[in-house]
């Protein structure tokens, strides 16, 4: 393959991703520039995971993955374009609160704080 031919690869990958993500992290288009197969690899996981599925949808997907990253403690604005995601997908800031509040419990005071924390961004 040619390396105008990898370039243009690249470039319908990142934008294949950002489509359908609502974001995309600049490592992700780091990756894609640097290896679009590998990435190519990577994003149809992730469309299998938190896209749409046979029993649960996509949006309750995203609260799966909001309450894992803020246990986690993944960065403000990544739980910020998950969050973004789920609106996008038909949730709404009550929902997410209430996802958040799930959170309490089984993953104590810090998990459901960093998750307000990024609620705070959502309008």
């Amino acid at each position: 393959m040619s390396q105008e031919d990898r370039t243009t690869q690249s470039e319908q990958l990142i934008a294949r991703m950002q489509t359908a993500r609502g974001y995309i992290y600049p490592e992700w288009e780091l990756a894609a520039r640097m290896d679009p197969d590998f990435t190519e690899a990577y994003n149809r996981i992730y469309e299998l995971a938190l896209g749409e599925g046979r029993h649960v949808p996509a949006k309750v997907r995203e609260f799966v993955a909001i309450s894992l990253l803020a246990f986690r403690g993944a960065e403000r604005e990544i739980l910020v374009a998950h969050m973004r995601r789920a609106i996008r997908l038909g949730a709404t800031r009550e929902e997410l609160f209430e996802v958040l509040a799930s959170t309490l419990i089984p993953g104590g005071a810090p998990t459901f704080q960093r998750g307000l924390n990024a609620l705070l961004e959502i309008e």
